[in-house]
């Protein structure tokens, strides 16, 4: 590769790293080519972008922007995850894929300038995604107004269904 081709591989991959909410690095050695193409398959469908760069050229992209913790992790064949949209879907999805697929492992990850280890990365996937937490947010407040209405429409169906009781004991009698 020319130098002007690698310094404008590096460039894309730091624009990518500082776009990125969050990052994991994956092992992806031992996966078939058919695996992989299904793997970035999955990862278009979610919005999340796979990478596949030099180690090196990735090193120098972490170190341009701040993220040179990464330095450690870029050893090895390595696919780079960045999740632009969301700090939670790349993880979910590189667990995910992991599960059915044994040969790749997860190598660490990178969120708000923080590395994560394997075992952090699979507890990210484990989070619910920003519209879970926004459901159950409006479930937690909507539930005060739902039992209130439930409690005072028990009540006047309550005293219906006793006068209801009383029309009918004074029609029998």
């Amino acid at each position: 590769m020319a130098r002007p081709e690698k310094e404008a591989e590096v460039l894309a991959i730091a624009e990518r790293l500082e776009q990125a909410q969050s990052v994991v690095l994956a092992n992806y050695s031992g996966l078939t080519v058919a695996q992989m193409t299904q793997f970035r398959r999955n990862c278009r469908a979610r919005s999340v972008e796979c990478r596949v760069v030099k180690n090196r050229l990735a090193r120098i992209a972490a170190e341009k922007v701040g993220a040179g913790v990464l330095k450690d992790a870029l050893k090895g064949p390595t696919a780079i995850v960045f999740g632009a949209e969301s700090q939670v879907e790349p993880a979910k999805l590189v667990v995910e894929f992991a599960k059915d697929n044994d040969r790749m492992q997860i190598k660490g990850g990178y969120v708000d300038g923080q590395i994560l280890d394997a075992n952090q990365v699979v507890a990210l996937a484990r989070t619910p995604s920003r519209e879970e937490l926004l459901s159950m947010m409006m479930g937690s407040i909507s539930s005060p107004a739902r039992g209130l209405a439930c409690t005072v429409n028990g009540v006047a169906a309550a005293l219906a269904r006793v006068v209801d009781a009383a029309a009918k004991a004074k029609a029998a009698a």
